[in-house]
Formats: structure tokens, sequence, C-alpha cells
């Protein structure tokens, strides 16, 4: 592929993230892409197939993005739930995008399998065997909870706050040090959870 189209691709993926993030899939407007994109409607249908295609190409790209930045915790035991949190929270809070993808994808799928199901189940399942080593002298109740669970508790903790701002805005006001509060807060309840010190 040259670097032109790379360009292209480039510049189409940019308008689509942004536009896919706003309006979902029903209301994402390839016509609003390509204009964003400077670029022709058939050029996005020639690099990405239609808009579903487009979306879910976006969609796995931001997530691929994300887990670069945001690695899985190490299996060997050694995670910092503290650490870890904090970088999730940060990389989602700099990243609305993510977010409202999946909030997105949610609404279009509901309980239907979605695109690429399978890898990123592989993704998630890595990051569980991961968190099957973070609990230290955790009680009973905190032992119980298995990693798969602990996984989907922590994606809770950081992105509902993120999710729906307007609900966080009206209960815990505005503001950079609202977020700083909720951030803590995320990361001390995770920590608690994990039954780490």
């Amino acid at each position: 592929m040259t670097s032109r189209s790379e360009q292209t691709r480039n510049r189409i993926y940019q308008a689509a993230l942004a536009e896919f993030a706003r309006y979902g899939v029903a209301g994402a407007r390839v016509d609003r892409i390509a204009r964003e994109a400077q670029a022709n409607k058939q050029a996005i249908y020639l690099y990405f197939g239609d808009k579903e295609t487009l979306f879910s190409t976006v969609l796995e790209r931001v997530l691929g993005e994300l887990a670069a930045a945001v690695p899985p915790p190490t299996a060997d035991g050694t995670v910092d739930v503290a650490e870890y949190l904090d970088r999730l929270f940060t990389y989602h809070q700099e990243h609305p995008e993510v977010t409202r993808l999946l909030l997105w994808e949610a609404l279009e799928y509901g309980d239907r399998p979605v695109p690429d199901e399978e890898s990123r189940r592989a993704h998630y399942q890595r990051k569980t065997a991961a968190l099957d080593g973070v609990r230290t002298a955790a009680s009973e109740q905190i032992a119980a909870i298995d990693a798969p669970t602990l996984l989907l508790i922590f994606t809770g903790l950081v992105g509902w706050p993120l999710g729906v701002p307007q609900v966080r805005r009206m209960i815990v006001g505005e503001g950079e040090d609202a977020m700083d509060r909720v951030k803590a807060a995320v990361i001390a309840a995770g920590v608690t959870i994990a039954g780490q010190k």
C-alpha cells in the first residue's frame, strides 16, 4: 500500500472514530465520514467495506491501542492493582471514545455475538489469568471472587464514572478535583476488592 493510501486510510479511521463515538453505528453517516476525511465514499468501501465493518475495524483498533498502552497485569502475581487501575482510569479518561464505542456496540448488538468476539474473549482470558495471582491475604469473601468477575468489577469501576459523565457530575460535582476524587476512590475500591494492601 502506498504512503498516500495509508494516509487516506488513517484520515478515514480518524473521521470514523469521531463519527461512531458521537452517533454510534445506526446514526453514523458515511457521507460525513468521507467529508471529514477528505476522501470519497468509494475509498471507504474499498478500504473498509460497509459501515458495520468500518465500525468493527475502528473498535478493534481502539481496543488494540488500549491493550498496548495499558497491558494486562503480569501473570506472576506481582501486579499492583492500584498502579494498574490508575493507568486504566487515566487512559479511559484521556480517551473517552473507548467507552462510548463500547456503549454503542452494546446498544447495537445487545446479547448477540460481536465481530472478532473470540479474539477479544482470548484477550480478556489472558487478563483474568493474570488477576488470579493478585490476591494476597484476602478475606474469605474476597478470595471467593473469581478472576473473570474481578476483571468485570474493575472494568465497571473504571468505565461507569467515565461512561455516564452526567450521572457522575450530578453525584460528585464538576471540575478536575471531582475527577481526582473519583479516580482515587476507584483505585481504593479496586485494591480493597482485590485484597491487596
